[in-house]
């Protein structure tokens, strides 16, 4: 799984930064890692240089195999707080979609091959 930072002008992202983001998007989406190709994360300070409540807003992108992404969105009061907020509802979010297209797999009712047997379960 490859994690690629992006910030607005307003955001200065250090190496250290950048490698706690990586930590808190690995730990939030160990559990369906195996199924994400690539994670993009757009930083941003929507008041600039003035102050404001929840004014950091941390936009998590998703690629997971063979699927559209799943992006989501949340805005804290400071940047951690963004991202972890963000990687949560991504988790959920991920989780939920697999587990609809595995019950949709489940649920498939596809015809039988030609000379195979049908048996009742």
């Amino acid at each position: 799984m490859k994690i690629q930072i992006n910030t607005d002008h307003n955001i200065e992202c250090h190496e250290a930064f950048a490698s706690k983001i990586k930590i808190v998007i690995e730990s939030a989406l160990i559990q369906v890692s195996d199924h994400i190709t690539r994670v993009e994360v757009h930083l941003s300070d929507e008041n600039g240089d003035k102050s404001g409540q929840n004014d950091k807003r941390c936009m998590i992108e998703a690629r997971i195999e063979g699927q559209h992404p799943i992006a989501v969105i949340h805005n804290a009061v400071n940047l951690e707080l963004a991202v972890e907020g963000a990687a949560d509802k991504l988790a959920r979010m991920i989780e939920s979609t697999l587990g609809r297209l595995q019950h949709q797999k489940n649920r498939r009712t596809d015809p039988p091959l030609p000379g195979q047997k049908i048996t009742e379960e």
